[in-house]
């Protein structure tokens, strides 16, 4: 059952019409998105080394990866994501960045052993079960050195049967706001309310620690999504 709800979200990122429009979503579903992503290389920055070694998991389009690579010349990356065509995008999307970038198909286990000197996970940990999200960040905590900053952001907003449909009102009224189709926004929150694995901000700080990670805070809050620092 969680596999065949995963398969159906995840879908989109195999079709190469919808993954042509990729970049066109997230300005439009995440508030202040090209801020997030300005915000995590300033956190990873500001204990990553000059020449940093950088994981990315969920690295598909490579908007993230582009992103970073603008704002450190000096650091290299190893982005890994499960579909192809979104990896075709980010080999695309990161253009005159690209020798300092190495893709890799598949999931964290699929991932170089590193030790990474820092590591993000963006738009992506809210597809996966709670049991799952923890091995992954498990996964990610092995990998980095320590010490090393880990920044993660996700759809995470209170769980409560009485607050959940206005959140998720709220997602979709924000990508109406910001020129969405009202359709098209009106099936991404059917999507979410129905596929995705939604835990509480609560709950995901949890999850960030269980996994062996300290100094969890919160730094980024819009909506539905939420963002955290920590460190291995």
């Amino acid at each position: 059952m969680v596999e065949s709800a995963q398969s159906a979200l995840l879908a989109p990122f195999s079709d190469p019409q919808a993954v042509a429009r990729y970049a066109e979503g997230p300005p439009r579903f995440v508030p202040g998105f090209t801020d997030l992503q300005r915000m995590a290389a300033i956190l990873l920055a500001e204990r990553a080394p000059s020449d940093a070694r950088v994981l990315v998991l969920g690295a598909g389009g490579g908007l993230e990866l582009q992103a970073f690579a603008r704002a450190q010349p000096g650091w290299s990356f190893d982005g890994v994501d499960p579909s192809a065509e979104m990896l075709k995008l980010a080999e695309h999307t990161v253009g005159e960045f690209l020798p300092r970038v190495r893709l890799h198909k598949g999931y964290i286990e699929d991932a170089p052993e590193g030790p990474f000197d820092a590591a993000t996970c963006l738009l992506t940990l809210h597809f996966l079960p709670a049991d799952e999200r923890l091995r992954t960040v498990r996964q990610i905590r092995r990998r980095l050195k320590p010490g090393a900053p880990f920044v993660a952001a996700h759809s995470s907003f209170p769980q409560d049967k009485d607050e959940r449909p206005a959140w998720l009102s709220r997602y979709a009224a924000f990508a109406v706001a910001s020129g969405a189709d009202p359709d098209l926004a009106r099936k991404a929150r059917t999507a979410v309310d129905t596929h995705l694995n939604l835990f509480s901000p609560q709950q995901d700080e949890a999850i960030l620690r269980e996994a062996g990670f300290s100094q969890v805070s919160l730094f980024y809050a819009a909506f539905t999504w939420r963002g955290w620092l920590a460190y291995a």
